[in-house]
């Protein structure tokens, strides 16, 4: 609660900031980032990483009950780089979010996977202990990310964790098994 609550006062701080300025500021809203080099993060790294390791140890991957309702606008890595970068240009001051537009679910991430590491080990489904407390939709607005930065995301899921499985490997290898 006190990450959103920070957040809402940064964007509210900045709006007040744009009004009374001519101080170019644009804020970036990014949602769930996945790619490479979040390893680092460990237990809070993408789910995309967290799948894929499990995947990769042999494991069944574990999801909550209904995780193909529990949807997200999962973002790589790439296209918040190409967004940072547009937004140094912007042609107005705004906050912005930064996602793709389309919410996907967990199961569509361990489906991709699976595809791409070729394992087809069952999902295990496990009760959910954050209903009611917990969003199951998140999907960014980016209509006007898209005007005012010239932003456009590249990829779609499927091509960005294909991308991204070579590093999810070489994590695994160098990191987890050793």
């Amino acid at each position: 609660m006190y990450m959103v609550f920070s957040k809402l006062s940064m964007d509210n701080l900045s709006r007040d900031y744009m009004k009374d300025s001519d101080i170019s500021i644009v804020g970036l809203r990014y949602f769930n980032v996945y790619g490479p080099h979040e390893y680092f993060k460990n237990t809070t790294a993408s789910m995309v990483l967290q799948f894929g390791h499990q995947l990769l140890a042999g494991k069944n991957p574990r999801l909550f009950e209904d995780s193909d309702k529990i949807l997200r606008d999962f973002i790589y890595v790439e296209d918040i780089i190409q967004a940072n970068i547009k937004a140094m240009q912007p042609k107005k001051s705004g906050i912005y979010n930064v996602g793709t537009g389309k919410a996907r679910s967990f199961q569509d991430i361990v489906d991709i996977l699976q595809s791409e590491l070729g394992t087809s080990l069952i999902c295990e489904y496990i009760p959910n202990p954050f209903i009611g407390s917990y969003q199951f939709h998140t999907e960014a607005d980016i209509a006007t990310t898209k005007d005012a930065l010239g932003y456009k995301p590249r990829f779609e899921m499927e091509e960005a964790i294909k991308a991204y499985v070579c590093e999810i490997k070489r994590t695994y290898e160098e990191e987890v098994k050793s």
